[in-house]
């Protein structure tokens, strides 16, 4: 086999670090510099997955080292997160993450019910914003601003 097998045995070593690290440095940098947020999702996603493989990888290096195909199964799980043609580190946050980290666990518990499940549809700044609203005009004129808004959305 010659040069192809020792290509093949050391390909995680190889492609790895420009795959799990290089690129997604690159591509973070890029996603600080974009307005929108969904490549910021991805990156931070992917940077959080990735510390939770190197933190199972230092707790199970005993276990691991004993598993040849490891380095393999790490490589093609951080291709699939990578690859913008996968996104698979935002598939992970809109599956999975976004239904554990729910937005209304940010909403302070001194509104009322019918507030804070207005609130937690919001998006942060949203939320921030309706925040400040109700500080400077009180929680009823909010609720003159909801009944407004579902009036208006029955009517369409």
């Amino acid at each position: 086999m010659g040069v192809l097998g020792v290509v093949a045995r050391h390909l995680d070593t190889i492609v790895g670090p420009g795959v799990m690290l290089l690129f997604p440095l690159y591509a973070s940098m890029r996603a600080i510099e974009s307005p929108s947020t969904l490549d910021d999702q991805q990156w931070l996603t992917y940077w959080v997955l990735y510390s939770f493989i190197t933190l199972f990888e230092l707790s199970c290096w005993k276990v691991l080292q004993w598993l040849p195909f490891w380095p393999y199964m790490k490589l093609v799980f951080c291709l699939w997160l990578v690859l913008p043609i996968f996104n698979g580190a935002a598939y992970i946050y809109e599956n999975i993450v976004r239904k554990y980290v729910k937005v209304g666990s940010y909403v302070s518990s001194n509104h009322s019910e019918a507030h804070r499940k207005v609130l937690q549809m919001m998006s942060l700044d949203a939320r921030k914003s309706v925040e400040r609203y109700i500080e400077k005009y009180g929680p009823d004129s909010f609720d003159r601003v909801v009944k407004a808004a579902e009036r208006e959305a029955k009517r369409h």
